[in-house]
């Protein structure tokens, strides 16, 4: 893999001590961790992730080009991110994507990607040649007729196979799984199972609220839920809880004796938002400074203006609330109607 440490040009200085700390929120979190939506399309119809009935697009021309999101990113690098992570829609499916890979795989930094597995076979070369390593996987049931009822599409045989590729060729593969009472929540230990024999990472995350996607709390499955089954499934030291790692989503776990792990994200009932070193760029430009953050900063249309990026950049990450963007309560985050947000798709992971 070639790296590079060149600035970018005419969008910041060398860093000095005010750069520093631009990333740095009132809080005292350093944002490290830049995750980029490289378009708003899928192949997949996930029910928690777009409405039924479609979404509206961005016109092309809003959509950042390639060129753009490897200046933009380079300019976060330049700020002091060291982790990239390349997202959707479904990433993939952009018709540039290998490009965008190649070309921000030359940054100095941790690059990987979230996929719905569909077409990564196909990515596989590539991956190892930008030194990509990890990659997340979406999979929310074991089961072929309740995974197309949940993607509307009937890919589970695909993917499960390209999860069993990507493990075979030496990927660390970490399988998220979304859990809905009443739909997947009875596929837990299964899927706990699943690191019995393959080194996979399962990762169950709670039911978000999205533009969309018909949330309640009555369909959510709970950290505690999990925890209380795991208990039931395995005896108290088969379970052993395993150290996270300094700015984790996770609460992670792991039976004794198998190959993998399983962690939950309780991002509604356990926030964990006093290490959150997360910001998100939009596919069409926009800087999210929180999942749930109800207000973006528009970096594309100053960027194209020829006009310096990085006070916005500044300005937003030091907007940003201490806990959901400003629902610290679970009352407040239950009343999603007088909380606007994008669809999870057009926001990306």
């Amino acid at each position: 893999m070639i790296k590079s440490n060149t600035r970018s040009q005419g969008f910041s200085k060398p860093l000095g001590s005010k750069e520093k700390n631009i990333l740095t929120d009132t809080f005292g979190r350093k944002h490290n961790y830049l995750r980029i939506s490289l378009t708003e399309r899928c192949n997949l119809r996930c029910t928690y992730c777009m409405p039924a009935e479609g979404i509206q697009l961005s016109p092309k021309e809003h959509i950042m080009t390639y060129e753009e999101i490897y200046t933009i990113a380079q300019e976060f690098v330049n700020l002091g991110v060291t982790k990239i992570r390349l997202t959707g829609g479904e990433p993939l499916v952009r018709k540039d994507a290998a490009n965008i890979i190649e070309k921000l795989a030359s940054l100095p930094v941790e690059l990987t990607l979230t996929t719905n597995g569909v077409i990564v076979d196909k990515f596989i070369d590539l991956f190892k040649k930008c030194g990509i390593n990890n990659l997340n996987v979406s999979l929310d049931s074991l089961s072929p007729q309740k995974n197309k009822e949940i993607t509307r599409r009937s890919y589970f045989d695909k993917v499960y196979n390209n999860i069993l590729l990507l493990v075979k060729e030496g990927f660390n593969v970490k399988i998220n799984c979304v859990l809905m009472k009443g739909f997947n929540d009875d596929e837990t230990i299964d899927f706990i199972k699943l690191g019995k024999e393959l080194p996979v990472h399962i990762r169950f995350i709670e039911f978000m609220p999205f533009d969309g996607n018909r949330w309640n709390m009555d369909k959510m499955v709970s950290l505690q839920e999990i925890l209380s089954e795991v208990n039931t499934a395995f005896t108290k030291n088969e379970i052993v809880k395993l150290e996270d790692a300094p700015n984790d989503t996770t609460k992670s776990y792991q039976i004794q004796g198998y190959q993998g792990t399983f962690a939950i994200i309780s991002s509604v009932t356990n926030p964990f938002c006093d290490g959150c070193n997360r910001i998100r760029l939009t596919a069409n430009g926009q800087i999210k400074n929180c999942l749930f953050s109800s207000t973006e900063s528009d970096l594309l249309t100053p960027l194209r203006e020829g006009k310096p990026i990085t006070p916005i950049i500044e300005k937003s990450v030091q907007k940003k609330f201490k806990v959901r963007s400003g629902m610290d309560t679970l009352d407040k985050f239950k009343d999603i109607d007088g909380h606007n947000n994008r669809s999870m798709i057009t926001i990306g992971g």
